[in-house]
């Protein structure tokens, strides 16, 4: 593919949003000076998906020593002990899963395999056995939210693969279909931020983009960890098709995506852009879409990504934690903030984007 960026340039930035992410030890919270440990101190959803970024990035460069980096910061947080199981909680569990598939670490496969039964025999299901969208703040009793698949489900796919328990690999692939049968708008072919069974409807009906992005990304991901098959391959992917077309057509000509898609008045969002330019890679690298067709989509996240990378490797233009709005002003106030899925979508991001560069010389 023909690339705006150099491998060294991108090697760079790469090198910059890892600092970055090493740098946070809270959201918002950036240290004076560069770690060589991972500083974030909370176990839950954000660092989780920075783990999963910083995990992919050490595994395509062959980094052991980041790897181990990352085993560290797991060892620390189980010896200090794991918080609450909750959706957001399950997080950082699919970075242990391929930790402990990558060192061959029985005791933490054993975490793996606690918390995946606790997933699949107790944690709250909705009406048609979603999963219920529990976290720390609240139960949210009845509600769907896009978030999940990757929180979650996408854990039940890598810790059923690990544990060789393939009723667990089947229940993620069925919390996919069933997100995507109560989120899904047919109109526009994207996704609502969630659903809710207490009155049945999809709250603010807001076309979120970090929220779509989580499926832009998941779809692909699950075909890596788990490669669906059958009818629910086909689902997943014409699913997947259709959003990546209607994705292209909200696309600012800079790049950039709106926090609401199809709302040119709401602020600009990095890390959705990030998300969404992975997906569109990974979805190539699984061969659900042929790169040719969206290249310039792809070309432009990057340019929009890298361009918001600051000097201390942070990426800028990331809104912070959004809950579900019941209105559409609401998603317009999230103030933006460093965070550390900012960091790790844009290193997926531009991880990919090297590896297909690489591939293609």
């Amino acid at each position: 593919m023909q690339t705006h960026m150099s491998t060294h340039n991108l090697n760079d930035a790469l090198t910059s949003l890892s600092k970055g992410f090493r740098s946070l030890k809270g959201i918002g919270n950036v240290e004076a000076e560069f770690s060589d440990e991972i500083l974030f101190d909370e176990w839950d959803w954000e660092v989780g998906v920075g783990l999963y970024g910083d995990f992919r990035d050490a595994k395509e460069r062959n980094d052991q020593a980041a790897l181990e980096r990352i085993g560290r910061w797991y060892d620390r947080q189980i010896k200090r002990g794991l918080p609450r199981r909750q959706v957001n909680s399950t997080a950082p569990m699919l970075t242990l899963a391929l930790l402990a598939e990558h060192f061959q670490r029985e005791d933490w496969k054993k975490i793996v395999e606690e918390w995946a039964d606790w997933i699949h025999t107790k944690m709250p299901k909705t009406e048609e056995e979603g999963y219920q969208h529990l976290v720390k703040e609240r139960d949210n009793d009845g509600e769907l939210w896009d978030d999940t698949l990757f929180m979650a489900a996408l854990f039940m796919g890598a810790a059923g693969k690990l544990c060789q328990r393939p009723e667990w690999t089947q229940e993620a692939q069925y919390q996919y279909l069933c997100h995507i049968r109560f989120l899904g708008d047919t109109h526009s072919g994207l996704f609502y931020h969630g659903w809710t069974f207490h009155g049945r409807h999809n709250f603010a009906n807001a076309l979120w983009a970090r929220g779509n992005a989580w499926l832009t990304l998941s779809i692909p991901e699950l075909f890596r960890i788990l490669e669906p098959q059958s009818v629910t391959a086909r689902q997943l992917k014409n699913v997947y098709l259709t959003q990546v077309r209607a994705l292209k057509k909200c696309q600012r000509k800079d790049g950039m995506f709106h926090t609401l898609l199809n709302d040119p008045s709401s602020p600009i969002e990095a890390s959705a852009t990030a998300a969404i330019g992975y997906g569109l890679l990974a979805g190539c690298r699984e061969g659900l879409l042929e790169i040719t067709e969206y290249q310039d989509m792809i070309n432009l996240c990057l340019n929009a990504v890298v361009t918001r990378i600051n000097e201390k490797g942070i990426l800028e233009e990331v809104s912070d934690g959004t809950a579900m709005g019941h209105s559409l002003d609401f998603y317009k106030q999230i103030g933006n903030i460093p965070t550390p899925y900012g960091q790790a979508l844009a290193s997926l991001f531009l991880s990919e984007y090297r590896s297909f560069t690489n591939k293609t010389r």
